[in-house]
């Protein structure tokens, strides 16, 4: 009897289950991508990055880091030595790599692969080095950026929370998709980083007609995963500024400003300002303390007034401030075919200036122009230059950031600043420098040849 009852339960079930599968296909509920985000996530799926398997693997070299720890028993001078060797062995590596592409692209070479072999045994040598010691390089950044985040009040019993953590990789490439109508970001989808140029041309002209949208392929510096990602590089100035970036995305992601990070332009514009201005502070101290002689040096002394004026160098900042400018007012009076001609035009004169920009679309203001501690590709929006307002305002960098992580919009900042500027007001001109830029969601761009990193 029991049985009976089983098999009679658990055909009712079966039937159950097929009716309701039924009434869900008949009733058209399938699942269907419908937000930017997940209608370009679909179109490009194959070639999305896989977040989940690099982080468990990130997470397993690091508690493995934790466990053996032998730079612990290093004296400061042997673990900047080491972190230096690090360094210097991925400009070894970028040179040998550059030779070999160059044998296997010259056709005078019956047989590359001869050719090459002694170059490849060198880059192997050097890239097992690497790998011996990135761990080690690794844990000595991360200790020594935490240590000055640490003076600025961000440690308890010791610690710096959240942790420095980050791991050298292969950063994702992003998709960034924007109006054409206006410069904004409607999606920034995470692509596999060995990408070819081709296949992410091929994405460009894919999601654009079908999605009526401008889309452009950017390469990346930094994510603020944890632990965070951070691409190789032979500026050590600019790794340790990113690594202080990408923490400064990952503390405010417990608070109002990183929780709002995706609501609005002007959010995610004051989230990465931020971080820039953090990144760009403790990584000048970090550089200062423990590896002086990549200090940059003093700019150079004005010229006496009797010596006749240089010819003007070509400004690619206040250049691409005007192009910005300018392509904002044509897209605010509906002149959407000529602000991208116009984008064209003066991409040929950037290229024919020296600056390789391969696209410059409505996408690519979007992304770089959030990166707004630095004039340029920002023109005028005034959310980069109100948080720097904000820094000046503030007796201390630790202080800036509690500050600003409470706030959860761009009102917000200007009625705290109205406030200020009304009781203690005070220039502000020294804070806006002249220099270069520097969570699955959160990224920086990657180094530029445009910009001089060191």
């Amino acid at each position: 009897m029991p049985s009976r009852l089983w098999r009679t339960a658990s055909r009712a079930f079966n039937l159950g289950a097929a009716l309701t599968v039924l009434a869900v296909l008949a009733s058209g509920a399938t699942w269907f991508p419908r937000s930017i985000p997940d209608r370009a996530a679909f179109l490009v799926a194959g070639d999305q990055f896989d977040f989940s398997r690099w982080t468990l693997e990130a997470l397993g070299l690091k508690f493995s880091q934790a466990a053996l720890a032998p730079q612990d028993y290093l004296p400061s001078a042997a673990r900047t030595q080491l972190a230096e060797e690090y360094i210097a062995l991925e400009g070894e590596a970028e040179q040998l790599q550059e030779a070999v592409r160059k044998i296997f692209a010259d056709p005078a070479v019956t047989d590359p692969l001869a050719a090459s072999a002694a170059q490849r045994d060198n880059l192997s040598r050097v890239q097992a080095r690497q790998t011996a010691l990135r761990p080690h390089a690794e844990a000595i950044l991360e200790e020594q950026v935490a240590s000055l985040i640490a003076e600025e009040g961000f440690a308890l019993g010791g610690q710096v929370l959240p942790p420095v953590s980050f791991h050298f990789s292969a950063i994702p490439l992003a998709l960034i998709l924007s109006p054409r109508q206006v410069i904004r970001q409607e999606a920034s989808i995470q692509m596999n980083p060995d990408l070819p140029l081709e296949q992410q041309i091929a994405l460009e002209q894919k999601v654009e007609p079908r999605l009526g949208l401008s889309a452009l392929v950017v390469p990346l510096g930094g994510i603020g995963t944890y632990p965070t990602m951070i691409q190789e590089t032979t500026s050590l100035n600019w790794i340790v500024e990113t690594i202080a970036h990408e923490w400064t995305h990952n503390y405010l992601s417990f608070r109002p400003l990183g929780a709002n990070y995706n609501l609005t332009p002007e959010a995610r514009t004051m989230n990465e300002t931020v971080a820039s201005i953090v990144g760009r502070e403790i990584g000048a101290r970090v550089i200062a303390r423990f590896y002086p002689d990549r200090v940059p040096p003093p700019p150079p002394a004005a010229t006496p007034r009797s010596t006749p004026p240089a010819a003007p160098a070509f400004d690619f900042r206040a250049a691409m401030r005007e192009t910005r400018v300018t392509v904002d007012s044509l897209l605010r009076e509906g002149q959407v075919t000529q602000a991208e001609s116009y984008m064209e035009e003066r991409r040929r004169m950037f290229v024919e200036h020296g600056y390789t920009i391969r696209r410059l679309n409505q996408a690519y203001f979007a992304f770089y122009g959030a990166y707004a501690d630095q004039p340029g590709e920002r023109g005028e929006d005034p959310v980069g230059p109100a948080v720097e307002q904000l820094r000046a305002l503030s007796p201390s960098l630790g202080g800036f950031l509690r500050w600003v992580a409470g706030m959860t919009s761009f009102a917000e900042l200007r009625e705290q600043l109205s406030r200020e500027h009304a009781s203690a007001p005070q220039p502000i001109a020294h804070y806006l420098h002249e220099r270069p830029a520097t969570s699955i969601t959160i990224h920086r761009p990657a180094p530029s040849p445009r910009y001089t990193m060191d």
